[in-house]
């Protein structure tokens, strides 16, 4: 059986991309970016988590992507979701080999690039799942893959000083929340619904702080992990 995980991290180049992720491409490089300063209940946020076999994005295998949106008044929208596991596009035989198992990991690369649509991305810890998209999308479609980011492992306890003021793992942020009992193992889907509701709660709590657009939102991100990474 030939391994699709050879092909995740293999430099590529677009002209021998498939004419149509190629035009997909250029499609959403030259589309417009969602406005980010109408209040958060109007704005599509895609909430998103990785499966990786390690933490560096530098040298570990990327194993899925996962993602949901919370848009519609702050409502998760199970219907708005996408998923993708680099397993199940392992090729049947060697006969497809490189070239079409390649075609169709960049053909689903691209589709969650259209899913995405530019809209803010919500995770926990940016570092380590920014890092690893920026990789992947840079070696595979040659985009640079800058989006948005809000990271919650830096805004909950800027937000929610009552329960902790320090960076906690991500399960002891559920357990607190009264979420899910910890040392629970979920899947990658699973994992971004728990942290969509993560961000319900912190979309209430930035609103009462008069933190009230997606630009907002993103700048206090932003400052937050500066200012606790450098002091």
């Amino acid at each position: 059986m030939f391994s699709l995980k050879k092909l995740l991290f293999k430099a590529g180049s677009p002209e021998h991309l498939p004419d149509d992720v190629r035009s997909a491409i250029e499609a959403w490089r030259s589309s417009p970016a969602p406005e980010l300063d109408d209040a958060h209940f109007h704005v599509r946020y895609l909430v998103i988590d990785i499966v990786s076999t390690g933490l560096n994005p530098d040298s570990d295998e990327l194993l899925g992507i996962a993602a949901t949106a919370v848009s519609q008044g702050g409502m998760v929208q199970p219907e708005d979701a996408f998923y993708l596991d680099f397993a199940s596009l392992d090729g049947d035989s060697a006969v497809t080999m490189e070239t079409t198992a390649g075609h169709r990991l960049d053909r689903q690369l691209m589709a969650f690039l259209q899913f995405a649509a530019k809209a803010p991305l919500v995770t926990y810890h940016v570092p380590y799942v920014g890092g690893f998209l920026q990789r992947l999308y840079k070696e595979r479609l040659g985009v640079n893959f800058e989006p948005q980011w809000v990271d919650l492992a830096w805004l909950l306890p800027v937000m929610f000083e009552e329960k902790s003021h320090t960076l906690l793992p991500l399960d002891q942020w559920l357990e607190l929340f009264g979420l899910e009992a910890g040392g629970v193992r979920r899947d990658a889907m699973a994992n971004t619904l728990m942290l969509a509701r993560l961000f319900q709660m912190l979309l209430v709590r930035v609103t009462d702080k008069d933190i009230t657009t997606a630009a907002r939102l993103i700048d206090e991100s932003r400052a937050s992990s500066f200012l606790r990474r450098t002091h």
